[in-house]
Order: structure tokens, then C-alpha cells, then sequence
């Protein structure tokens, strides 16, 4: 039996430039593209300063989790890529801690050299379960 899949976009310009979607879901699992700061019209937010950077980050991913029917406990894992990680490591351990709650995903956080926008600081991306109770 096969499963049907089906993705999900913000359309934002670079969707269609880099060739991806924000979101695909195969049968029970979502796939969660890498979330960066950006706002509705997909204007990059919070230019040096990575707190921010990350608070709106995880406001997108919210909204994908809302677009599939999903909450924050159904993430079973995080991919978290930082830039300049040594100096932003404690900052994002205490907002992916605050984000998640008691929930405890498995995640695993990289610094980076770049990210994708010349200002990005930090993108993340989930793996979730919809057979998973919330």
C-alpha cells in the first residue's frame, strides 16, 4: 500500500527559487524543512539578534505544526543549526528548553559556518509524528 504525499508552503519567494517545500507529509510522519526568522511576506526579522532570530523561528514552526494538525509534542526530533554555536549555545539550549516545555524531543544542534541569508543566525528543522498523542 502506497501512501500518499503532500507538502505545505508559505509562499515565500525562495520556495520556488530553491525548489522545496516548508512541509511534506508521508502518511504519518511530517518532514519540517529548516524554519528561519521571517515574517508573513517572507522579510527576514531580527538582524543581529539571535534571540529573536530563534523566538520567530519557532513562531514558523508553529505555524507548519498548525497547517499539518500537529502540537509541539508530536516533534519526535530537532535539527538545530546555529552560527557562531559557542557563543549562542546557552541561548538556544534555555529557548528550545522554554519552547518544548516537558516534551523532550531528540535533537541534535551543529554550529555552522553560514546559513542561507546573509543575517540568519540559526534554522531549524523537526520530524514529526501525527500517530503520536499530543
Amino acid at each position: 500500500m502506497s501512501s500518499q504525499m503532500k507538502t505545505f508552503g508559505f509562499g515565500v519567494p525562495w520556495e520556488s527559487s530553491y525548489g522545496y517545500s516548508q512541509a511534506t507529509q508521508v502518511g504519518d510522519t511530517v518532514y519540517v524543512s529548516g524554519q528561519l526568522s521571517h515574517d508573513r511576506d517572507g522579510a527576514f526579522v531580527g538582524a543581529g539578534d539571535f534571540e529573536l532570530q530563534v523566538r520567530t523561528t519557532f513562531e514558523n514552526l508553529d505555524l507548519v505544526l498548525r497547517q499539518v494538525g500537529a502540537e509541539r509534542r508530536q516533534i519526535v526530533e530537532t535539527t538545530v543549526l546555529v552560527r557562531n554555536l559557542r557563543e549562542n549555545f546557552d541561548a538556544v539550549a534555555r529557548l528550545h528548553a522554554e519552547y518544548f516545555g516537558e516534551h523532550r524531543p531528540a535533537s541534535t544542534v551543529m554550529g555552522v559556518v553560514d546559513l542561507a541569508l546573509p543575517d540568519q543566525l540559526v534554522e531549524i528543522g523537526a520530524l514529526v509524528r501525527l500517530d503520536v498523542r499530543p
